[in-house]
């Protein structure tokens, strides 16, 4: 694993299809330890559990689900978490244990954001570190295709482009320093941002959106 931050890391590249790379984030808190997204890696997995292990695990929609989920389980005993509406798609196949419909604070300080479009059951998700910077974890709701932000709604699992709008509206008032994907095209995966540079990059891409 990267390691990006004091309590955060980056898991290996993994390439689910061929121009497509994932990552997971391992997030140490005293709250306990959080994994966003999802790896399919068992060395990252083993690195993990030398860390700490996972107390939750935050799919951001169900692309992220693989046969990992289970291993993770039960290696770290991880509660599996994820929007109400895609873990109706999830359990066909695995154990959701928390599903969220609504903004809230979840384990004390993640603050779950359902942010649908790319899919209907879309979430993101934030957390405020104690070394200084404000993470958002977009998932494919907003990824990077070399350097540049771009969005894409799947209508036959939901997606919609008015409910990305609101979603991204949304996600334009939060105060964020660093935007971690699920998903990207090119090396890049997260990126730093200031409050000014974060607003005007959404702003274009709901104009865009909305003409």
């Amino acid at each position: 694993m990267k390691q990006l931050y004091p309590d955060l890391w980056q898991t290996k590249q993994e390439h689910p299809f061929a121009g497509l790379n994932t990552h997971a984030y391992f997030l140490q808190r005293p709250e306990g330890n959080v994994l966003f997204y999802n790896t399919g890696y068992q060395e990252e997995l083993a690195h993990i559990i030398q860390l700490g292990g996972i107390n939750y695990q935050y799919l951001s929609h169900r692309h992220e689900v693989g046969s990992s989920l289970n291993e993770i389980k039960k290696q770290c005993q991880a509660l599996l978490c994820c929007h109400e509406l895609e873990a109706s798609v999830i359990t066909e196949k695995y154990e959701v244990d928390i599903s969220f419909t609504t903004q809230v604070i979840h384990s004390e300080n993640i603050h779950i954001i359902p942010t649908p479009g790319h899919t209907n059951g879309s979430l993101s998700f934030m957390y405020q570190s104690p070394y200084g910077k404000t993470y958002l974890f977009t998932g494919d709701t907003l990824y990077q295709d070399n350097g540049i932000w771009k969005t894409l709604v799947l209508k036959n699992q939901g997606g919609c482009r008015n409910d990305l709008i609101n979603s991204l509206v949304l996600l334009h008032e939060l105060d964020v320093d660093v935007v971690l994907c699920s998903a990207s095209v090119g090396e890049l995966s997260t990126a730093g941002v200031t409050p000014e540079e974060w607003k005007d990059e959404l702003e274009k891409i709901i104009k865009d959106l909305r003409t």
